[in-house]
């Protein structure tokens, strides 16, 4: 049976909610970071998160811990390679395109830290370099509130 426009635009609809939901409201350390998703956009979605006592790495110079610059690009690098597989999938059946999602995971992570995360808030986005059919490979940045960019990140992604 053929799907029909309206039937192809609710399974995405159902498709990115689901992901919305694995990312923002499954996945506790990701609510500890307070991570909040501006845009879901195939090709370069944003995240946002405030900078709270809990983040801090330095409390002297009160910037963010690498390691919550690297969590939060991880992240943002992982949302990149879920959408490039919800793309590539586009037309199958939700159950089998949320299975490929259990399968993604983190192979490699590079972070270069540019700047001392000070900031209000910090936005991170990213876009896809190559979405393959066995790994994903991805490029991240990271902005403060003053559009400085504090880190960028590349990844590879298990997407089989």
């Amino acid at each position: 049976m053929k799907k029909t426009a309206e039937s192809a635009i609710a399974d995405e609809a159902e498709l990115l909610a689901i992901i919305r939901a694995s990312f923002f409201e499954r996945m506790p350390f990701n609510r500890i970071l307070g991570i909040e998703l501006l845009s879901l956009h195939h090709d370069r979605p944003e995240l946002r998160f405030d900078m709270r006592a809990e983040l801090v790495g330095n409390y002297v110079r009160n910037i963010l811990h690498g390691g919550v610059i690297s969590s939060v690009l991880d992240v943002t690098g992982g949302l990149v390679a879920f959408l490039g597989v919800q793309k590539k999938l586009q037309g199958k059946p939700v159950a089998e395109v949320v299975e490929r999602f259990s399968r993604i995971g983190t192979i490699d992570l590079r972070i270069d830290y540019l700047r001392p995360g000070t900031g209000a808030w910090f936005l991170a986005r990213g876009f896809p370099l190559r979405t393959g059919n066995k790994v994903a490979v991805t490029r991240m940045e990271l902005f403060n509130d003053q559009e400085a960019l504090i880190a960028v990140g590349t990844a590879a992604y298990t997407v089989s």
